[in-house]
């Protein structure tokens, strides 16, 4: 065997691990590189040979997941669709925020990671329809920027969406709801 299919396979099996554990865990932030290499077959200097750390390794397994999500077929219809740029964002916003209140272990776990770690150099999935929507009005910097505040901000509200039930009445929890906030949110940072 190949010593790239062998990093593949110890890769694959890195991801499956966390993903059972993140799952099982009470607390996501509990989980520890041992557990996750223990459960993986494999020693803990592993995970940063592979992903560069532990915070990392958890977010991709995340990106496994999610991108599954994202692929359903609803999603490739809004991407797919002729919809204005302000319409396709909020529903890829409401599907992507909806994942993250769906997998709260892995939202909490993952949040500080992204906002922190995140290459904001790398374009986000919002910035192609943020830039379409503004047609020029905005420079790349600015549309790109407003993509970032409209990711980061949706992944920190959903880290308190408890609060946010408390002390706004909006519960993130059902869909009319959430829909409804993210529709708000981005009207709020594309104008109305």
């Amino acid at each position: 065997m190949q010593k790239d299919e062998k990093l593949n396979i110890t890769k694959e099996k890195l991801l499956d691990a966390t993903f059972t554990l993140m799952e099982e865990a009470d607390d996501p932030l509990a989980v520890t590189s041992r557990q996750i290499a223990e459960r993986a077959g494999t020693k803990p200097s592993m995970i940063n040979y592979c992903f560069g750390s532990r915070e990392n390794l958890i977010y991709q397994t995340f990106q496994k997941q999610y991108m599954g999500f994202l692929n359903e077929k609803e999603v490739a219809k809004v991407i797919a669709s002729d919809l204005p740029p302000k319409d396709v964002l909020k529903k890829l916003h409401f599907a992507v925020t909806k994942c993250l209140v769906d997998n709260p272990k892995f939202t909490k776990a993952i949040t500080p990671f992204v906002l922190f770690n995140r290459d904001l150099s790398q374009e986000s999935f919002s910035y192609a329809y943020v830039k379409k929507h503004y047609a020029g009005r905005k420079t790349d910097k600015e549309c790109k920027l407003i993509a970032y505040e409209m990711s980061s901000m949706m992944q920190l509200i959903v880290c308190r969406k408890d609060d946010i039930k408390k002390d706004f009445g909006i519960d993130l929890n059902k869909e009319k709801e959430l829909r409804k906030y993210i529709d708000m949110r981005i009207d709020l940072l594309l104008g109305e």
